[in-house]
């Protein structure tokens, strides 16, 4: 990792309880990710991967341990955070949807407007601008919300698995979407997925998480440069390996989990 610390994670841990149970999803989880550095973080289902995020977005408390997040300037959001569905608001138009963060703001409408249809062209939604959530396609929807959150330019972008429920072709075209506008803005990004095969696409460090609770196990720093393809990514003899390294750290983790 090189470059300015913008996001820095020291020995946090988050217990939930219920009643007289109690129930660790993160422990003692330390890291630290470079401004502009696009990390990913894969592990098993419960493994406290969303609840780290959370805390980050500042949706959750942590039990104990300490996060920051460097700011360069108090006129942006410190974060903004994606969600796998249900991102986007139903009763406001597309344009609306993408330029609501701003407008919570109280920016200036014409910046507020160049912002909005900047990002629109960018993920391919100017021409249905006037229209409403319920008369878009699943991949539109989530365009709608990487749109929102790039136009909103906050310090870092958190994303919890957009595109986890879209179909292969759509994934595709969405992963070389955000590609390319966080090959303009470097945002600092943490994302959230469950395909081995994206994390090595988009990331340029992948940090293992362990099951349940959730520990960091490895940190892997993607081989080939960029710009890659997917194509690139599968053809490769170096991030082959890498791909069954993480596939058997998967499926040990599962199998411990189970015992």
């Amino acid at each position: 990792m090189g470059g300015n610390v913008k996001i820095s994670v020291e020995d946090l841990t988050k217990v939930f309880y219920k009643k007289n149970n109690s129930v660790t999803a993160v422990k003692n989880v330390s890291l630290q990710i470079a401004e502009g550095e696009f990390v990913c973080l894969v592990g098993p289902s419960g493994c406290g991967k969303t609840t780290l995020l959370r805390i980050l977005a500042g949706l959750e408390l942590p039990s104990s341990g300490t996060f920051t997040i460097d700011s360069d300037s108090d006129e942006r959001p410190l974060q903004s955070m994606v969600f796998q569905e249900k991102g986007v608001i139903p009763w406001l138009t597309v344009e609306q949807n993408v330029a609501f963060g701003l407008n919570m703001r109280h920016l200036p409408k014409e910046f507020v407007r160049k912002q909005t249809d900047y990002y629109l062209e960018k993920v391919g939604l100017s021409k249905f601008s006037k229209l409403y959530p319920k008369e878009l396609s699943g991949g539109m929807k989530q365009r709608i919300s990487i749109a929102r959150a790039f136009a909103n330019d906050p310090e870092i972008l958190l994303m919890d698995e957009p595109f986890a429920a879209l179909d292969e072709q759509n994934k595709f075209i969405l992963q070389e979407e955000l590609l390319s506008i966080w090959s303009e803005t470097k945002k600092t990004v943490l994302f959230i997925t469950h395909s081995i095969d994206e994390a090595l696409l988009l990331s340029d460090r992948i940090i293992l998480m362990s099951a349940h609770p959730g520990e960091i196990i490895k940190e892997i720093t993607v081989p080939i440069p960029r710009p890659r393809t997917m194509e690139q990514v599968r053809a490769n003899v170096e991030m082959a390996e890498q791909f069954i390294a993480i596939w058997n750290h998967l499926q040990q983790e599962v199998q411990r989990s189970r015992k």
